[in-house]
């Protein structure tokens, strides 16, 4: 009978071992003095500035890439998803008022590629870094017989600060109230399961070009926006009522997560420039406008509700980075898109 190594079942130990070397000098550059302790420990160590806040408040969130990671694996190209998986975390911690402290990720993979696994980290650490938080731990999962070798999924979660006193929960949410949206840029981290399916069914490929610099796989790899300067910004300079982010479902979906009851968003939307990946999606899968709009964020990632007197304000701080939307209305916790 063979006596048989964990390496024979498909689990190479000193890969592991490489990755963390490879990754520590990657990940200590998140790091601020509210980390305790090194990677390679049991657990990640943080002891955050409390400096101003009277009753603090942990938020959470936790998210992956989704299907995007697939057009990544096809691409060769593993150092943009990372940001991706800090976006969608970080992005909807925002929409309670954190301050984002930390973050760890989760790579599972067939097989160990020790400097893959590298180039996956290297984009966690620069979404953590565009967030201001640190990159305190994380886990990566050698599965062979569940992913096949050159396969790989990535999550993680966020945690966040806030003052009790200074959630942002929407109850302050007025009739008349102005919506401002963040743009987005691009596709962001949601719908890549009908990218994909539009793109099979056009014959398109990755490697056509999307314009005369990037081509079409490039395009789509564009990692989601980090809205937490923006946010930091306003928080700290207008009264912000509520925050949507705008993933999977578009704003029909995420939008009504901060309304009351009776109340609605009408949206004007027919000056809103929207980027052409958009606009060739539809085109390669013959998709209806309204089914784009529920599946998609259609160039706003993020809403910012706030209180009509403060939009002047509001619009100088975000410049080119957004506009006036919409306002809220008498409704039945819906949206109406005038497009």
């Amino acid at each position: 009978m063979a006596k048989l190594t964990y390496k024979d079942a498909g689990v190479d130990k000193e890969k592991g071992y490489q990755e963390v070397e490879l990754i520590k000098q990657i990940v200590k550059k998140t790091h601020s003095d509210e980390v305790l302790a090194d990677i390679g420990g049991f657990a990640g160590a943080f002891a955050p500035n409390l400096t101003g806040i009277k009753n603090p408040v942990l938020l959470s969130g936790t998210d992956g890439v989704g299907t995007k990671i697939k057009l990544a694996m096809d691409m060769n190209k593993h150092d943009t998803v990372g940001i991706d998986c800090v976006a969608m975390c970080v992005n909807d911690i925002l929409c309670q008022g954190a301050r984002p402290l930390f973050f760890l990720d989760y790579i599972a993979t067939g097989k160990l590629d020790p400097h893959k696994m590298a180039e996956l980290v290297s984009g966690v650490a620069e979404g953590c870094k565009q967030s201001n938080a640190a990159l305190i731990g994380g886990e990566t999962a050698e599965m062979p017989g569940i992913y096949k070798e050159d396969d790989y999924d990535l999550a993680g979660f966020a945690v966040g600060l806030a003052d009790k006193d200074k959630l942002i929960t929407g109850e302050k949410l007025e009739e008349g109230d102005i919506a401002v949206g963040l743009y987005s840029s691009g596709v962001h981290s949601n719908g890549f399961s009908l990218v994909r399916a539009c793109l099979d069914q056009a014959g398109i490929s990755l490697d056509d070009k999307f314009d005369d610099e990037i081509t079409i796989g490039e395009k789509l790899l564009t990692p989601t926006k980090i809205y937490a300067k923006e946010i930091k910004e306003l928080t700290e300079n207008v009264e912000v009522k509520a925050i949507a982010h705008i993933t999977g479902g578009g704003l029909y979906e995420n939008i009504p997560r901060v309304l009351k009851e009776d109340q609605a968003v009408e949206f004007d939307l027919s000056d809103l420039t929207i980027d052409p990946i958009f606009e060739k999606i539809q085109q390669w899968g013959n998709i209806d406008t309204d089914e784009m709009y529920h599946t998609f964020n259609m160039g706003i990632g993020m809403v910012v509700f706030i209180d009509p007197k403060d939009l002047e304000k509001t619009l100088k701080i975000v410049a080119d980075k957004g506009q006036k939307v919409g306002k809220i209305i008498k409704g039945k916790k819906n949206i109406i898109i005038n497009l």
